[in-house]
């Protein structure tokens, strides 16, 4: 808790908002995204799908995996407590939502689906966007396809995939695949989040968004999102202490932006 105390006192002395940011592209992104004080009616049917997993107290058996295949933690678990610990807060469904809205990528993927809170922001961004879920616990793969039934979301758009994540994504070495926004959620440890990073760098186009989560969480992940900053085909990352973006665009000059949201 103390260094993240330390990290977030650093973030805001050095963070900034559009004022400090003379690349067009960051600039516009953050006024017309982030910034974007419109009241979406999307966020409504974000609110209730929350509300309806904090209102369910059935518990279900939740499995955790490692970076690797070993299985660390194995309990029963209710619902609502998994949304409200685990799941994405308000507050970050909203912004994901504005991204996906913003840049309306029609390839996305998703490393870590939970009960689907953040699936559900990325669903409704684009709602023609192809995305696939991962999840390594069967059980709340299956919870999550039954509350998005219950809830009305259009599910032919989402394929939910239960795996380890490292086997799922070790195959894009051997076929031709493109996202256009990849969101990080899956495994907050810097051996994981940089193997995630090389494994799926051939998936990456001009356009690709990455959004890599609690990247100030631990030292590891610090060390991690500075090994990330420096990749050679990385071209501009904003920091926004929870998240960090990655763009890919090789028109930018290299370029790291700390921006309060």
């Amino acid at each position: 808790m103390l260094q993240l105390i330390k990290s977030y006192l650093k973030f805001l002395k050095n963070s900034s908002n559009q004022h400090g940011v003379h690349s067009p592209f960051v600039y516009s992104l953050i006024t017309k995204c982030f910034y974007d004080k419109k009241k979406y009616a999307e966020y409504s049917i974000l609110k209730q799908y929350r509300n309806t997993l904090l209102a369910n107290k059935n518990f279900i058996e939740v499995t955790d995996f490692g970076a690797g295949s070993r299985v660390f933690k194995s309990n029963k678990r209710q619902i609502s407590q998994i949304a409200k610990t685990a799941g994405i807060s308000s507050k970050r469904a909203k912004l994901l939502f504005k991204v996906v809205n913003y840049f309306q990528p029609t390839t996305i993927l998703e490393i870590g689906t939970s009960l689907g809170l953040a699936t559900s922001a990325l669903s409704l961004g684009n709602k023609t966007a192809k995305i696939i879920s991962l999840e390594g616990c069967p059980k709340t793969t299956n919870q999550c396809k039954l509350q998005f039934q219950k809830s009305n979301f259009n599910t032919e758009n989402v394929e939910f995939i239960t795996t380890k994540f490292e086997d799922y994504l070790s195959t894009y070495n051997l076929k031709p695949t493109t996202y256009n926004l990849i969101y990080f959620d899956g495994n907050h440890s810097k051996k994981a989040t940089l193997e995630y990073f090389e494994l799926l760098i051939p998936t990456i186009t001009n356009e690709t968004v990455w959004i890599f989560d609690d990247i100030h969480w631990s030292k590891g992940m610090e060390e991690a999102w500075e090994i990330i900053k420096n990749h050679p085909k990385v071209k501009v990352t904003i920091d926004t202490f929870q998240w960090g973006f990655v763009f890919f665009r090789e028109e930018q000059e290299k370029e790291h932006f700390v921006v309060r949201v």
